[in-house]
């Protein structure tokens, strides 16, 4: 990608996303993800910087509840209980990422990046975001305002500023 094409936003994952190679590199660690909502723009966004390979190990984009199921090991009964947006799934996707995996590192998100599918509990911009750091797993959730792409450029930022963290 030539920076000259990139929207100011973009530039600024470009640059999170080298800050995290850093860190991983500085471990030895790599990192998997697990996308529901972004539908792989994590996994995009840390491999569109040369040398990836040396510390991203693989995205998974698990759209669906079976994928949730078939690919990163989450119950189909936790999704059936709390829905697919929700604490417990996003922890069983970065969970099951790190499982199915070579990665120390894994982050995972489920949302409702709109323009429906919204609920009063869990409304349009609702992201989990799942985390596993060397074995310790957390979690969070963020509502993101605006349009689809927004939530979903937002829901990038957000993933991968927040693994600096965890790492840093």
């Amino acid at each position: 990608m030539e920076s000259a094409t990139l929207s100011n936003s973009e530039r600024l994952v470009q640059a999170a996303c080298a800050s995290l190679a850093d860190l991983l590199l500085e471990k030895g660690w790599k990192l998997a993800t697990a996308e529901s909502c972004t539908g792989g723009m994590i996994a995009a966004a840390c491999t569109s910087l040369a040398g990836s390979s040396n510390w991203f190990e693989r995205g998974f984009v698990t759209y669906s509840n079976e994928a949730k199921t078939d690919s990163l090991g989450v119950d189909a009964a936790l999704i059936e209980a709390n829905g697919a947006v929700s604490e417990v799934v996003a922890r069983a996707m970065a969970f099951g990422a790190a499982r199915h995996s070579l990665a120390q590192v894994s982050v995972a998100v489920t949302g409702v990046a709109g323009p429906t599918g919204g609920s009063a509990s869990k409304p349009v911009g609702t992201v989990w975001f799942g985390f596993q750091v060397d074995g310790l797993l957390t979690s969070e959730t963020r509502v993101f305002p605006g349009d689809r792409a927004a939530v979903r450029a937002a829901t990038v930022e957000h993933a991968v500023k927040r693994l600096i963290e965890l790492l840093g």
